[in-house]
């Protein structure tokens, strides 16, 4: 039976037993919003990538390849694309920079972003802006339901770009409105990217009834998808053949090597052209294994969310409860929980002690500068979100 939030109750959560490596029914692991802990069947992936490379040496590509695909295939499910749209890469750094090579800089020297994304688009941000190659506009992150205004507000027929997250890392907001961000690129020909990490297995994704179609969307496995390094996806709309990425490897052009002439470089159809150069499968062994396993349980994205929903809505009950001093820790309840992804942002100007006091303690969490965040994971009873709280309320008082 696939696990429903009334298992939840339960301790240890049903769910643990497929987890008993990462030993997740013995730990207090909030740590949800930025690395779950990996089922069993990961293990027969790893184990699996080494037989293969142990069998067939060289020859085990093809073997790789079909196991690429199906990661492919993972991912495109989870954010209703198909799977020929899906470009993969160890990290989305590399992926935001395949991107951004393959803008038209020159002519539309203008990227669009908020002053709220995670570090890998920040710093990279920060640093064009440093070299004064490009004019790099950041509008307000804060509120999150003001994002899609704002960042309309800024598309002019100079800009390449607009690149934005639809859940924000540091609140855990959902950002509303990105049909009308990617609607106004369009018109004025610019492309989207929507960093979707913070979406992808936890809140639904569907790009056709979001009006994302005409996005490029970046994500990966580290969180909520539980595949553990080095899976990562960029999603590449159609009719994207006129783009040529600068920052792409020789895989760029397999289906097209033995056609190489003194010309033009030439690329793969499709998301092809956006991938890499020659990378260790054993990641992409683990993810499909994974994959599986969340088919085998029936866990649909709309599950998770109902899951991610009630152990949310239990730490921030939980957290009211304590009734601590506001000026020590707090939490943002002018946003509904129904507008929260998947974690718990807490506001604290002592976020980084209260989180080293928390592990001294046994509860693994994390905090982003005043930001002390509580990552729940669908393998973790209610009793133990509960013990947490409690852990929590005695390190802030």
């Amino acid at each position: 039976m696939p696990l429903t939030v009334a298992d939840l109750a339960k301790s240890p959560n049903p769910l643990a037993a497929h987890y008993s490596r990462f030993r997740v029914a013995e730990r207090l692991l909030l740590t949800g919003h930025s690395h779950q802990a990996w089922p069993d069947v990961a293990l027969e992936g790893q184990l699996e990538a080494f037989e293969v490379a142990a069998r067939d040496v060289d020859d085990k590509w093809e073997r790789a390849f079909e196991v690429a695909d199906r990661v492919r295939r993972g991912f495109a499910d989870r954010i209703g694309a198909r799977a020929e749209e899906i470009a993969l890469a160890s990290n989305t750094h590399e992926l935001v920079l395949r991107f951004l090579s393959a803008l038209p800089l020159r002519a539309r020297p203008r990227l669009i972003t908020t002053d709220g994304e995670f570090h890998t688009l920040r710093r990279q941000m920060d640093r064009l802006a440093e070299e004064k190659l490009f004019e790099i506009v950041k509008v307000g992150a804060s509120p999150a339901d003001g994002v899609a205004e704002r960042l309309i507000g800024a598309i002019d027929d100079r800009t390449a770009a607009v690149m934005v997250s639809s859940v924000m890392f540091g609140s855990g907001h959902l950002v509303p409105g990105l049909d009308r961000v990617a609607a106004r690129c369009r018109a004025a020909g610019a492309e989207l990217l929507v960093d979707a990490y913070h979406q992808v297995n936890v809140v639904p994704m569907a790009l056709e009834a979001g009006g994302l179609l005409d996005a490029f969307v970046v994500g990966g496995g580290y969180k909520y998808c539980q595949l553990g390094e080095g899976n990562c996806f960029l999603r590449v709309p159609p009719g994207r053949e006129h783009l040529r990425p600068l920052l792409t490897g020789w895989f760029a052009e397999f289906g097209r090597l033995s056609q190489r002439t003194s010309g033009e470089v030439p690329y793969a159809e499709g998301a092809g052209r956006w991938a890499g150069a020659t990378y260790d499968p054993t990641s992409h062994f683990r993810a499909a294994r994974v994959f599986d396993f969340w088919g085998a349980q029936e866990l649909t994205t709309t599950r998770l969310r109902e899951i991610s929903q009630h152990q949310v809505g239990l730490l921030a009950r939980a957290f009211d409860a304590l009734d601590l001093d506001p000026s020590r820790i707090t939490r943002d309840r002018t946003v509904p929980l129904d507008r929260v992804a998947g974690f718990l942002a807490l506001r604290s100007p002592r976020a980084d002690e209260l989180c080293a006091a928390l592990h001294d303690r046994g509860v693994l969490t994390d905090s982003r500068g005043d930001v002390l965040r509580l990552g729940p994971a669908p393998y973790l009873s209610d009793r133990q979100l509960e013990d947490a709280i409690a852990a929590l309320g005695a390190v802030a008082k």
